[in-house]
């Protein structure tokens, strides 16, 4: 693998050459194509221990998968690429698994709450450096329900409103993620959720804007999942609140619209 740096910035493929982006780079990356056909890798034998790395990284993007659901419109205030550390902390979890063979090791993020709790999805600016309050987050998971109660909030000491955007909003969200354990028999994936209807669940809310320029009463966000869900609810289904904050401007309509990669957000709490 190469990348290509100074004036020649290529993407797509020539000849056996693919050339590639990736999210938070602006270099150009070349790779040739070739190796073993798809054949050998399924069948032979010297190929086993990747088969098995292969039908846990599958878990694991599955994983990553349903917390990006879980986290709703959060997911879009991130400032770097989200997806491959869920996935790697999919991997770790699988790792804690001493009893289980490789390739059918259980994924239980219940036991290892604390992988996901804090995590945030902004690398440059932290929800804790832009929103300089601590909210006070409570979860009901006998009730399918959440809530997150923001202290008042005077835009002139509490907010880092890095690009002077004329308004902001509060983004709260509460979903679910399930444990996985491996299944021969299903026919797409080797893993599935011990929960299917409580994989990557997610209800949120969003407020209506706020002038930058502003002071905020305290207020207190409810969120719930439907009643009929609760049946379904166990030890093996983790509870995700997340918490994001979005900045917006004047659109061509007049109307306001938010302004990409203007806000961050983060996973305040897991039970």
């Amino acid at each position: 693998m190469a990348i290509v740096r100074g004036a020649l910035q290529v993407t797509g493929s020539i000849k056996g050459v693919t050339f590639y982006t990736r999210v938070g780079s602006d270099k150009v990356i070349m790779r040739t194509k070739g190796g073993p056909s798809k054949q050998r890798i399924a069948k032979g034998a010297e190929f086993e221990k990747l088969r098995e790395h292969q039908q846990e990284w599958g878990a694991c993007v599955q994983f990553a998968r349903a917390v990006r659901q879980a986290v709703g419109q959060n997911y879009r205030l991130c400032d770097f690429n989200l997806s491959p550390v869920w996935t790697g902390i999919g991997k770790n979890l699988m790792k804690m698994d001493q009893m289980g063979k490789q390739g059918e090791r259980r994924l239980y993020l219940s036991t290892y709450r604390q992988a996901l709790e804090g995590f945030s999805f902004s690398r440059n600016y932290p929800l804790n450096s832009v929103l300089r309050v601590l909210p006070v987050c409570n979860i009901q998971r006998d009730m399918l329900e959440a809530s997150v109660t923001f202290p008042r909030i005077n835009t002139v000491t509490d907010l880092l409103n890095v690009q002077r955007l004329p308004y902001f909003r509060l983004i709260v969200g509460m979903g679910t993620v399930s444990d996985m354990v491996y299944h021969p028999l299903n026919l797409f994936y080797n893993f599935e959720p011990l929960v299917d209807l409580l994989q990557g669940v997610c209800v949120e809310h969003v407020t209506d804007w706020y002038p930058a320029d502003n002071v905020l009463k305290e207020q207190t966000i409810v969120l719930k999942m439907n009643e009929e869900l609760l049946e379904f609810m166990t030890e093996n289904v983790c509870i995700l609140l997340s918490i994001g904050i979005e900045f917006g401007k004047v659109g061509f309509g007049g109307e306001i619209v938010e302004v990409k990669h203007a806000g961050c957000a983060k996973i305040a709490a897991v039970n």
